[in-house]
């Protein structure tokens, strides 16, 4: 809404696109609340970024998907979009395909973890295959002195009241997360 998700998906898209050989498309899932809503919320125009349909799911390799946390748990945008991919769960169309997670929390205790837990299970139930980034990140997992988003299940940031945006070392670890993935995914896709 607010475009910390977005920025995460702009170096996670470097990050994958740095692997060679790997082809990156960005999508943004359908909004479900009303223009007025919206406006009254103080959200920003949407980006011109192609809004995906439960179809182009099949087309993927592999699949990083992003979104902000609302009480814990995936925003209801998403949550909407995955309720809609039913037919691929029938045909399991995505089992096999690899998947992570990003997301972004408005405070440190508001949901880093439990988002990408509780969106974990849309994966299983499609047959997808979950790679976390661990502590590949190195260092920069074990960041102290300032806040960080983020945990071994995914790249992540704190968006606070909306104004903070992220951090240096956040985006490098989404920038991380995207090269990871992607040499994961290239594997994957070369022993099928």
């Amino acid at each position: 809404m607010y475009g910390h998700v977005a920025k995460l998906a702009e170096e996670i898209q470097k990050g994958a696109a740095s692997v060679e050989g790997v082809e990156v498309k960005l999508w943004q899932v359908p909004e479900t609340l009303p223009e007025d809503v919206l406006g009254k919320m103080g959200a920003p125009p949407k980006s011109d970024v192609p809004i995906i349909e439960p179809k182009d799911l099949s087309e993927a390799d592999g699949l990083l998907l992003g979104f902000p946390t609302r009480f814990g748990m995936m925003a209801s945008q998403f949550k909407a979009f995955f309720d809609a991919t039913g037919g691929l769960w029938r045909t399991q169309e995505l089992a096999g395909k690899p998947a992570g997670l990003f997301y972004s929390t408005g405070s440190q205790g508001g949901g880093q973890e439990t988002t990408a837990l509780t969106a974990i299970t849309q994966l299983v139930h499609h047959g997808m295959v979950f790679v976390p980034i661990g502590y590949t990140f190195g260092a920069g997992m074990f960041e102290m002195e300032n806040v960080k988003g983020g945990s071994p299940y995914g790249s992540g940031t704190f968006a606070g009241d909306g104004t903070r945006q992220p951090s240096e070392l956040e985006l490098q670890q989404a920038f991380h997360q995207g090269k990871y993935f992607a040499g994961i995914a290239k594997k994957l896709k070369g022993t099928a």
